[in-house]
């Protein structure tokens, strides 16, 4: 009798280590320019299934409804990892010392400075005084990156320029109106809207300035993630780069971005040097806070 229960503990013990073992592998993941299960489930669910069949983790969405909530998430460890941009990594990394899983390398991902084809303008320099559209304020490409185009000129943008910030949809109007002189944006972004345009039209706009290409966005874990977790993840993403990249590009319009896209496992800090400069032309130069949330 005594074997019949040392036998039956031994096996509710391992039951209850195998169920213990598989919540461990359960790990919630967030994505912070999205705002909704519904969008998730549209534009990385085909990612979402790849990495779970790739990795062998139970994969489940935290949806987030702006990049403070993704930070805080981080730092009270509701949830895991965070897919993000190079603007938000500078503050997890620094906030919740998030730690890089992988780069996501987006080719040709820069900012610039548009205006109409018969615009007078032919220097940054030309802007001083001029109205200038930007897209939502804090992103990267749409916002930080065109003002230190404008700085990098000797241009103070807080100062020297009107800005307007607004949904760059918006700003494109205003561009073919008149009611603004330049809009910046990131270089996606003017693809599409000279799709969009009839032919005869796509040659009437030209590009003031550009920058250089801009930094990875990034994977991250959360300080509590164990290491070996982390990894794991990041050696599915190694393993399997082919048909993880392609199940990104299933995804609907904002999963566009990574076309062309690769994974690199190589990134370094300082390779982000560059956003906490623009965070500084950007009137906070602690690079502490998400700027507009």
């Amino acid at each position: 009798m005594f074997r019949k229960l040392l036998t039956g503990a031994a096996l509710a013990l391992s039951l209850l280590g195998g169920s213990l073992s598989a919540h461990a592998q359960n790990i919630k993941l967030a994505v912070t320019d999205l705002v909704g299960l519904e969008e998730l489930q549209r534009e990385f669910g085909p990612f979402k299934a790849e990495l779970e069949r790739a990795s062998g983790l139970a994969i489940d969405f935290l949806p987030v409804t702006n990049r403070t909530a993704a930070l805080e998430a981080l730092r009270f460890k509701k949830v895991d990892f965070v897919l993000t941009g190079p603007a938000e990594y500078v503050v997890m990394q620094k906030r919740a010392n998030a730690k890089v899983v992988a780069g996501l390398y987006r080719p040709d991902y820069y900012s610039l400075v548009v205006v109409k084809a018969n615009s007078p303008l032919f220097s940054l320099l030309e802007l001083k005084g001029q109205h200038v559209g930007l897209g939502s304020v804090g992103s990267t490409s749409r916002h930080l990156g065109p003002i230190q185009l404008l700085a990098d000129v000797g241009l103070e943008p807080l100062n020297d320029i009107k800005v307007t910030h607004t949904h760059l949809r918006l700003a494109w109007e205003g561009l073919k109106k008149g009611d603004l002189q330049a809009v910046g944006m990131g270089r996606s972004d003017l693809e599409n809207f000279l799709a969009q345009e009839p032919k005869d039209q796509q040659n009437a706009y030209r590009v003031l300035a550009r920058s250089g290409d801009l930094p990875n966005d990034l994977l991250m874990a959360g300080e509590h993630v164990p290491t070996q977790t982390a990894e794991r993840l990041r050696k599915a993403i190694v393993d399997h780069s082919t048909s993880l990249i392609a199940s990104i590009g299933q995804g609907a319009e904002h999963a566009k971005r990574y076309q062309g896209m690769r994974f690199l496992t190589s990134i370094a800090d300082k390779d982000y040097n560059a956003v906490r400069t623009m965070y500084r032309t950007a009137g906070y130069p602690e690079y502490a806070e998400f700027i507009g949330d």
